[in-house]
C-alpha cells in the first residue's frame, strides 16, 4: 500500500512528465503562442473597451482586434508591393520606349558620366556576341534549372509556413482574448505559488511586453522621422513613400531602417548624385541605424522597474540568442528573475525585528504609538485600550 507521501511524489513526477509533453506538442507553434500571449496582453484594455462598445459580446471585440492586427500586417506589404511593381512597369515602358526609338545606344544617354565608358563596353560586347546569346541562355538555364527550382521551392515553403505561423498566432490571439482572464485565474489556483505571486508574475509580464511593444513603435517612428530628414536633404524622389517603408523595415529587428537609406543612396548614385549618395550612407549608418540602440532602451524602461544597462543588454541578448522574437523574450526573461528575486525578498526574506527580540537593544524598542489629538479633545479609556495596553500603576 503506497503511502501519502509516495502518492504525492510520484503525483508531482506526473504532473512535470505531463508539462514536458505538453511543451513538446506545442514547440512547433512556440512563436505563434508567444506573439500571441503578448498581443494578447497588450490589447488587454482595448479588449474591454471594445467589449463594453459592442455590448457585451467579447467575441465580436476580438474579432475586430484580430481583423484589426491583419490590416496592420499586410497593409505595408500590400502597399509597398503595388509601388514596386507599378515603379518596375514604367521602368519597363521607358526603356521599351528609348529602344524602340533610337536603339540600344540611346540608353547611354540616361546612364551617369562616370558610368558611361563600362557601360558601352557592355553594350558593345552584348551587340558582337549576341549571336550565341539565345544558345547560352539555353544552356544556362538547363544546367541551372534544378538549383533555381530548389531556390524558388525553398522560398515558396519559406512563404507558407510564415502565412500558417501568422494563422495559427491569430487563432491563439482570438482565444486569448475571449478567455485570457478565466485562463490567468486557473492558473493562479492551481499555482503552488502563494495567492497573489502568480497574478503579480503575469502583470510584471504584461508591463514589460506592452513596454517592449510600445517602445518598438514609438523607435520605429523616430527613425522613420530621421530618415525624412535625410531623405529630404540628400533630395530622394518621392521621400514620403521612402520614409514609411523606413517605419516598416524598422519594425524588424533583422533588417532595420538603415538598409532603405542605403538602397536610396545607391538610388541616388545610380542616378548620378555621388555626393548625395554618400551623404545619405552615413546617414543611414549613423543617425538612422545607431539611433535603435539609444532611443528605444530609453522608452522600454519608462514601463519597466530596470534600469537603462540592462534594458539595453537584455534587447541585444534577446536578439542575439533568440533572433527577432528575441527582442521580447530577452526583457521578459530578466524581468522574470528581478520579479521571482523582489518576491522571495518580500515574502520570505530577512524577517524584520520584533520588540523583545534579544538582538534588539532594550532602548530600541518599539513605543506604541499614540494617537493625535485635536484641540480640544480628550482621551476615553477605552481609546488608550484600543491604541496599547496601559500599566497601571499604584497611587
Amino acid at each position: 500500500m503506497a503511502t501519502e507521501k509516495s502518492a504525492r511524489r510520484t503525483l508531482v513526477g506526473l504532473i512535470l512528465v505531463s508539462i514536458a509533453l505538453v511543451l513538446v506538442v506545442a514547440s512547433p507553434f512556440f512563436e505563434a503562442f508567444f506573439l500571441a500571449a503578448v498581443l494578447a496582453g497588450a490589447f488587454q484594455g482595448l479588449h474591454r473597451w471594445l467589449t463594453r462598445r459592442v455590448r457585451g459580446h467579447d467575441g465580436v471585440s476580438a474579432g475586430l482586434i484580430c481583423v484589426g492586427t491583419v490590416l496592420a500586417l499586410l497593409a505595408p506589404l500590400a502597399a509597398l508591393t503595388a509601388f514596386i511593381v507599378s515603379e518596375v512597369i514604367e521602368g519597363v515602358n521607358v526603356i521599351s520606349n528609348i529602344v524602340e526609338q533610337r536603339g540600344l545606344q540611346g540608353l547611354l544617354a540616361y546612364v551617369p558620366g562616370p558610368l558611361q565608358g563600362p557601360a558601352g563596353r557592355m553594350l558593345d560586347r552584348f551587340q558582337s556576341e549576341s549571336a550565341g546569346v539565345w544558345q547560352t541562355l539555353q544552356e544556362q538555364l538547363s544546367t541551372r534549372g534544378a538549383s533555381a527550382a530548389q531556390t524558388v521551392g525553398g522560398v515558396v515553403a519559406t512563404t507558407g509556413t510564415a502565412v500558417f505561423q501568422t494563422a495559427m498566432m491569430l487563432i491563439a490571439l482570438y482565444f486569448l482574448l475571449r478567455e485570457g482572464q478565466r485562463l490567468v485565474t486557473w492558473v493562479e489556483s492551481v499555482s503552488p505559488l502563494k495567492r497573489g505571486q502568480t497574478t503579480e508574475l503575469f502583470t510584471e509580464f504584461r508591463r514589460v511586453t506592452k513596454s517592449v511593444l510600445v517602445s518598438t513603435i514609438l523607435t520605429a517612428g523616430v527613425q522613420a522621422l530621421a530618415a525624412f530628414a535625410g531623405y529630404l536633404i540628400a533630395r530622394v524622389p518621392v521621400p514620403v513613400f521612402f520614409a514609411a517603408v523606413t517605419f516598416f523595415f524598422a519594425l524588424i529587428p533583422a533588417v532595420g531602417a538603415a538598409v532603405v537609406c542605403i538602397a536610396a543612396a545607391l538610388l541616388l548614385l545610380a542616378t548620378g548624385h555621388p555626393g548625395f549618395a554618400l551623404f545619405l550612407a552615413l546617414w543611414g549608418i549613423i543617425v538612422v541605424g545607431l539611433s535603435d540602440n539609444v532611443v528605444k532602451p530609453l522608452l522600454a524602461k519608462r514601463g519597466m522597474q530596470m534600469h537603462g544597462a540592462i534594458v539595453f543588454f537584455s534587447l541585444l541578448g534577446g536578439l542575439a540568442v533568440f533572433g527577432a522574437i528575441g527582442l521580447l523574450l530577452g526583457p521578459l526573461i530578466v524581468a522574470f528573475f528581478l520579479t521571482v528575486v523582489r518576491i522571495y525578498e518580500r515574502d520570505y526574506g530577512r524577517p524584520s525585528p520584533r520588540p523583545g527580540d534579544p538582538a534588539t537593544p532594550p532602548e530600541t524598542r518599539a513605543v506604541p504609538a499614540q494617537p493625535t489629538l485635536a484641540e480640544g479633545e480628550e482621551f476615553e479609556p477605552s481609546e488608550l485600550h484600543t491604541h496599547g495596553e496601559v500599566e497601571e500603576h499604584p497611587h
